[in-house]
């Protein structure tokens, strides 16, 4: 029962600095795009708890949707390229032609330890390394994973310095 009640007064401690961070983050993607922000998340090989958390932000709990970003699956609708994993020999081609595909102007995000130096598959024989190897990156999320907080900041941070026209 203990458990419950810490867990309930903790996700409500959560809810609270969400709504902070996500009433911003809705007014600088009103300011900058004036409609939504797009997204295309790309794993370029994690082990996909970046993804979970990712998914979670999408949940009843962090609903993203809701202070106007969505996740698209095309990059030719994407604002922003998510991008997590360290970049496999595999995914190194389709990670730049990802890039390529989407209008400008773009911006790049990198999720977790792995998007930023390859993580603990740095040094592997099959591993680029980072995605800034590959394609220009702006903002980086820390974390392995990042939480969902953390992310939804961080997407604010990269939206209030991005210049668009």
């Amino acid at each position: 029962m203990y458990n419950i009640a810490k867990s309930r007064i903790q996700k409500g401690v959560v809810t609270e600095e969400l709504t902070l961070i996500g009433e911003a983050l809705k007014s600088e993607i009103q300011k900058k795009f004036n409609r939504s922000l797009h997204i295309r998340e790309v794993d370029t090989g994690s082990c996909g708890a970046c993804e979970s958390e990712i998914i979670s932000t999408t949940n009843p709990l962090y609903d993203i949707q809701r202070f106007g970003v969505d996740f698209v699956a095309s990059p030719r609708h994407a604002d922003a390229l998510l991008v997590t994993g360290p970049v496999t020999l595999n995914m190194a081609v389709a990670l730049k032609r990802t890039y390529d595909a989407m209008p400008t102007p773009k911006f790049v995000i990198t999720a977790g330890d792995c998007a930023f130096d390859g993580g603990p598959f740095k040094g592997s024989y099959y591993i680029e390394g980072g995605v800034s190897k590959i394609i220009p990156v702006d903002f980086h999320v820390p974390g392995c994973p990042p939480k969902p907080i953390d992310l939804i900041k961080h997407i604010l941070l990269a939206v209030k310095n991005i210049k668009v026209n």
